[in-house]
């Protein structure tokens, strides 16, 4: 059947993002001015791996519109060059940014945000679908308001899971520092290497530093493998309840099956006395050690710590960019320039 032209509905706007294979733009509708994220993907640079694409067009399919902490699709269509992902525009940048633009951060915020996080990846798993890429760089908030949604977005490593077929899933995948062991084994995995992020990614918002973070990359997967992590230095854990270490240790289990699932982590005593968002303090209620603990304020030390691992990881990367200039110039000239999507091609927008 031939392709179909039909006029385009929205007009693109400037660049918010770019990876390897795509360029994220802000997006409008023409008709009502409704503002959107558009995620713009290469078919040349995407050639051999579109099933990449109709995976993530099918998570995002079944998810979209599910749960207030799913960022949504909202419309996909294509062009002779760039395939393009409409999304909801998420305003209220990255989770840690956010978090250092605040004048405060106590513990009690830091389970609020994780208990969000463990929501929405309820949800996931109960589609039967696995995340796979969960980190701070994709939890974003929807906007600039106190009391803004948080969003779990980017699904383009996330994979829907045949039950009947018992599938474990074996690519090696995700983010080295929030890699669960069995992805670094290829042992096979599924639903709890979400979990094992989120185990990550709590350690981060209570101290400011990943717990595998070593001098090389084979120190780290070791450490990762073994699940080799400590509750140090003392400045930056003094001040943490033991019931927030109890729920760090019930995920960052080198053994899937013995990790805490996303609903059994959202009945963990560190996440049920914190209930309402932003609690003022501890209800009287919670008898647990960490609501009747005073908390203190985590934001200088994370803050301190973040930079520190900005600078380290800026160093990094300029290392590298100069190891690696020719190459860049190579990706760059193959890139597609810029195209004119007034009228697309193919099958008119859903």
């Amino acid at each position: 059947m031939a392709a179909t032209v039909v006029p385009c509905k929205y007009k693109t706007g400037r660049v918010l993002g770019e990876g390897t294979y795509a360029t994220v733009r802000g997006m409008f509708f023409i008709e009502s001015g409704k503002r959107y994220a558009v995620k713009v993907i290469s078919k040349k640079l995407m050639q051999g791996k579109e099933n990449m694409i109709r995976n993530e067009i099918a998570v995002l399919g079944q998810i979209s519109v599910g749960h207030a902490n799913i960022l949504t699709l909202t419309d996909y269509f294509e062009t002779l060059n760039n395939l393009y992902l409409v999304t909801e525009l998420a305003e209220g940048g990255e989770l840690f940014d956010r978090i250092c633009r605040k004048g405060s951060y106590y513990e009690h915020d830091a389970a609020q945000l994780v208990r969000t996080i463990c929501q929405g990846v309820a949800y996931l798993h109960s589609k039967e679908i696995v995340h796979r890429d969960l980190k701070p760089e994709n939890l974003l908030f929807k906007t600039e308001a106190e009391d803004s949604e948080l969003l779990i977005a980017d699904f383009g490593l996330s994979k829907i899971i045949d039950k009947e077929k018992f599938d474990l899933l074996t690519t090696t995948c995700g983010t080295p520092g929030y890699m669960a062991p069995e992805i670094l084994q290829k042992s096979g995995h599924g639903k709890p290497v979400d979990m094992w992020a989120i185990g990550v990614i709590t350690f981060f918002l209570l101290s400011g530093y990943t717990p595998f973070d070593r001098q090389n990359t084979v120190d780290e997967m070791h450490a990762i493998i073994k699940s080799e992590y400590s509750f140090e230095p003392p400045e930056a854990w003094d001040g943490i309840s033991d019931s927030a270490r109890a729920f760090v240790r019930a995920l960052l289990i080198a053994n899937p099956n013995e990790r805490m699932t996303a609903v059994q982590a959202l009945d963990h005593p560190w996440l049920t006395q914190y209930q309402q968002k932003q609690p003022a303090a501890p209800t009287a209620a919670a008898t647990t050690e960490s609501a009747t603990m005073p908390q203190h304020d985590l934001l200088p030390n994370m803050k301190a710590r973040m930079q520190a691992r900005r600078r380290f990881r800026n160093a990094i990367q300029a290392v590298k960019a100069a190891n690696k200039f020719r190459g860049l110039q190579d990706e760059l000239m193959r890139r597609p320039q810029p195209e004119d999507v007034s009228h697309v091609l193919a099958s008119p927008p859903h």
